[in-house]
């Protein structure tokens, strides 16, 4: 593996957050910080707990994880779309770089920044509430492997998008609202019989309940379960992006 290309391609994607750290990372981190003050807050004071955990902070993991999310697949869409807009992209495809060092460049920069914010929104929440991580090497993971699939499935619809509109299609009207659906502010056990069973049919509440027991060991699903889908989502994304170089879809064209 040419890992000097790997590193050339993650150090460039780097270089572009560090540029504009306002919007890389304060913007997510201070949005963040506002639902907070309105939630945790506004809403929190009339809410006494959630399964024994302070309404305040049973909403860390879920906003965590919302920011990783839209930071993930935001990151990953712009990283790739951008030089196929411009044209560069064909400068890369022809030098001798494998398909595999193209992908870990520019996914792992784009898990790396997404990861950044998670912590630093993770330490922002600690600002706000009490904080309490029983199983931190679980979280950690939990973190990583999130950063990961979203990140691959930000570089599939920086791929499939043929233009700027496309990029926010997606995290706007599908991802954003299945995190909010997902129990990040709330257990889906407060739910009717019927809208629980609904919920499941939303993979990012697996995302959310796994996570969030590694705070409190609290989960609307099984940890196991959780890893499942988390390791199920991750192999397809792996699968897609293997079929999107091998046949050069809106690569080569």
């Amino acid at each position: 593996m040419n890992l000097h290309a790997v590193l050339a391609i993650y150090k460039f994607e780097m270089a572009r957050t560090f540029r504009t750290l306002g919007q890389s990372i304060a913007s997510p981190v201070i949005s963040t910080a506002l639902y907070f003050v309105v939630f945790g807050s506004a809403i929190g004071s009339r809410i006494d707990s959630v399964e024994g955990v302070s309404y305040g902070s049973f909403i860390v993991p879920g906003l965590i994880m919302l920011s990783i999310l839209n930071q993930s697949i935001s990151n990953a869409s712009f990283g790739i779309y951008f030089p196929r807009f411009t044209g560069t992209i064909y400068e890369l495809l022809s030098a001798p770089v494998s398909y595999l060092e193209v992908t870990l460049g520019y996914v792992g920069a784009a898990a790396s920044k997404s990861l950044m914010v998670g912590l630093i929104i993770l330490a922002t929440a600690g600002l706000f509430v009490p904080l309490h991580i029983a199983h931190p090497f679980l979280m950690a993971l939990f973190l990583v492997l999130t950063s990961l699939t979203f990140s691959l499935f930000g570089f599939i619809i920086g791929i499939w998008a043929d233009g700027f509109e496309k990029l926010q299609i997606i995290p706007l009207l599908i991802i954003t609202p299945l995190a909010f659906l997902g129990g990040s502010f709330y257990s889906i056990k407060m739910l009717p019989p019927l809208w629980q069973k609904i919920s499941l049919a939303n993979p990012v509440v697996y995302l959310i309940s796994g996570f969030r027991w590694s705070f409190y060991e609290k989960a609307d699903v099984s940890l196991s379960l959780s890893l499942f889908m988390v390791g199920f989502f991750m192999a397809i994304c792996i699968a897609i992006v293997a079929l999107i170089f091998k046949t050069g879809y809106r690569l080569k064209t």
